[in-house]
């Protein structure tokens, strides 16, 4: 299987969303946040106050939730475009956080954050936290690691984060309180380090792959299906597009993190035609909510 080009000239695109007929993507290290359509016709739809790391989902309501990640809040973009606080979550940690999805019952999930680093590392032991419809933000989940993409099954019972650091998917039950239990592997990925996910609608996981410059699909237990090989690295992936089977793919340069704040802009959005459109959170089926 192969992906063509969608647009060139990005930084670094993470955190891909189908949303109202476009793919929306924070295009780390210059503070955008870029929505793309299938005509590879691009447009900056608000510049945030983060750099790198910053990630994107939206409320039941509409609005716009943005992780500041090195800031510790996760915040808020109101109708008549003003960003606000949704929640202070630096209170649980002075690491940066990664990675947001909110479920269909309006659990808001974010990872990252977690105890400080080892010497000589980058991260430490990520966690996950909650916040909940109420306002009310705790954590559910620890010693992940290094914690990236997250998805919800459809029925909302099932949340599935990328540990990059131990080359695996792993799952959670999520309780009726938005708490997560029943801590399990659900695939095993040998070499692979899972990057940005999405779930499809035969409940298959697609994950992107960095320093192995691919995508992946895979389903639960560790058998993988089909992949896209790429020539550069991928940090995540979505599936969207007018029928939900097209799955798009945020490719960039990877030169280590030292690197990832500069000049170069080897950022790309690809895509490539699938046989089963997308499912669960974060997902659309053209719409988000």
């Amino acid at each position: 299987m192969s992906a063509k080009v969608v647009t060139t000239g990005l930084a670094f695109g993470e955190s891909p969303r189908w949303h109202d007929g476009r793919l929306w993507l924070c295009n780390w290290g210059t503070g955008e946040i870029v929505a793309v359509d299938e005509d590879s016709q691009s447009e900056v739809m608000l510049t945030v106050p983060a750099i790198l790391p910053y990630s994107i989902d939206w409320l039941p309501d509409g609005r716009l939730l943005i992780v500041s990640g090195r800031e510790g809040l996760l915040l808020r973009r109101e109708a008549d475009g003003t960003l606000v606080t949704h929640a202070d979550l630096r209170h649980l940690s002075k690491n940066p956080w990664n990675e947001i999805v909110v479920d269909g019952r309006r659990n808001i999930y974010v990872n990252g954050g977690g105890p400080a680093p080892a010497p000589g590392e980058h991260f430490g032991p990520g966690t996950i936290v909650l916040v909940a419809a109420d306002g009310s933000v705790r954590q559910v989940a620890e010693d992940i690691a290094f914690a990236n993409g997250m998805a919800v099954t459809p029925d909302n019972k099932t949340l599935i984060v990328a540990e990059s650091h131990a080359n695996r998917l792993t799952a959670f039950d999520i309780a009726t309180d938005g708490g997560l239990f029943n801590r399990r592997v659900w695939a095993r990925l040998g070499n692979d380090c899972p990057d940005g996910i999405c779930i499809d609608a035969e409940g298959c996981v697609w994950y992107a792959d960095v320093p192995n410059r691919h995508c992946v699909r895979v389903r639960e237990g560790g058998v993988k299906l089909d992949g896209i090989a790429t020539d550069r690295g991928c940090f995540a992936c979505m599936l969207g597009g007018a029928d939900g089977r097209t799955l798009f793919i945020t490719a960039a340069e990877w030169r280590g993190f030292e690197h990832m704040v500069s000049d170069a802009r080897t950022g790309q959005v690809l895509s490539a035609a699938v046989s089963v459109s997308g499912a669960g959170w974060p997902y659309s089926s053209g719409t988000r909510w």
